[in-house]
């Protein structure tokens, strides 16, 4: 099994270093080259490149979010999703001294599907996520040799994204409104997109772990949990 999960890492690494992937955005997958590229091993690239695509995931869930509930970027005055956006996303410019590193990431989840809170709930419960996933690198967004990931954290975290993913498809309030709109029922068809981004982030996330596992030689304690519970694993 490990060998197999290697050997997608591998695979992975050869495609990231190989001719840069066009997207549909126009973006693309080229990295520049820097100096300090040389300081890290192909596990260092391997957790940046996962990061980044993870933290691309989370950026679009939040910008889908708020564009599903625009009373929550009303609450605090903004005026479109794409602002409100890009307000919870400019504190990776000055992380790990964001604010977000200093705030308990399990309270934020509950406060979003807490009846008597009044703030922006997206921000609450995309502020956990960001919180908790970048706490599952150890708050850093640079990787060095000398570095080295937890993979129980990684783990941790996609089971927690599982968790936090089912609350927020089945909560509902008091008179059976949902706390946030996600998915939904589009012409008699389901618009399961939003289920379909956070599938990326769990498997991004137990990829890495599987990486980190086989390289650190760590077994990762695999824990059997009820997403009904809301119950978080510790990272």
């Amino acid at each position: 099994m490990r060998r197999w999960g290697a050997g997608i890492v591998a695979l992975l690494l050869l495609a990231a270093c190989s001719q840069p992937i066009k997207r549909k955005d126009g973006g693309s997958t080229a990295r520049d080259f820097s100096v300090s590229n040389l300081a890290k091993g192909e596990g260092d690239t391997l957790a940046e490149i996962d990061q980044r695509e993870v933290l691309k995931s989370l950026r679009l869930l939040t910008e889908k979010l708020y564009r599903r509930n625009p009373q929550e970027y009303r609450k605090a005055g903004i005026d479109s999703a794409e602002a409100a956006t890009a307000r919870l996303f400019a504190e990776l410019a000055h992380w790990p001294q964001s604010t977000l590193t200093q705030t308990n990431w399990e309270q934020g989840f509950r406060a979003s599907f807490n009846e008597d809170f009044q703030g922006d709930r997206v921000q609450a419960f995309m502020g956990a996520c960001l919180g908790m996933i970048m706490a599952s690198y150890d708050n850093k967004t640079e990787f060095y040799l000398l570095d080295e990931l937890d993979a129980q954290k990684l783990y941790n975290s996609a089971r927690n994204i599982e968790v936090a993913v089912w609350k927020l498809s089945n909560a509902r309030q008091a008179n059976g409104a949902p706390f946030l709109l996600s998915n939904g029922v589009e012409g008699g068809i389901p618009n399961l997109s939003f289920e379909r981004e956070f599938a990326k982030i769990i498997a991004w996330q137990d990829l890495l772990a599987l990486f980190v596992e086989d390289k650190s030689n760590r077994s990762i304690t695999r824990a059997v949990q009820s997403a009904a519970s809301f119950v978080f694993l510790p990272i």
